[in-house]
């Protein structure tokens, strides 16, 4: 017999290294995958806490991503509970290069100056 989850217990998974979501009715722990998803961690960490179902069905995920998630099985959902609100403990924003805007300003620059040496000879 598999472990039986609340809504609210479900709720409290909801942070970067504890990350738990339900897709249809079963409870899965996907904290180590986060990094690994394709579509990035944010798409998943959006849904930490809730029922995830619609929004994993609306993707049309491999069969490659179905074995993946068994793995990640942990119980199931307690049908008599009900949907809680869920605030994410910490916002995670997707990884960018922290020096993109100089890069950007510094081809603005480079292009002012050929412009301005053209225009001027």
């Amino acid at each position: 017999m598999s472990q039986i989850y609340t809504y609210e217990e479900i709720a409290k998974h909801n942070s970067p290294d504890d990350t738990w979501i339900v897709i249809e009715g079963k409870v899965y722990d996907v904290s180590k995958f986060l990094d690994e998803h394709p579509g990035g961690e944010e798409i998943i960490f959006e849904l930490a806490g809730t029922d995830a179902t619609e929004n994993f069905e609306d993707i049309g995920h491999s069969d490659d991503a179905l074995k993946i998630l068994k793995k990640m099985y942990i119980g199931d959902l307690d049908k008599a509970s009900k949907p809680v609100k869920v605030v994410p403990k910490v916002e995670v924003t997707r990884k960018s290069d922290e020096n993109g805007g100089l890069l950007v300003c510094m081809i603005g620059g480079i292009c002012l100056a050929i412009a301005y040496y053209y225009l001027n000879d």
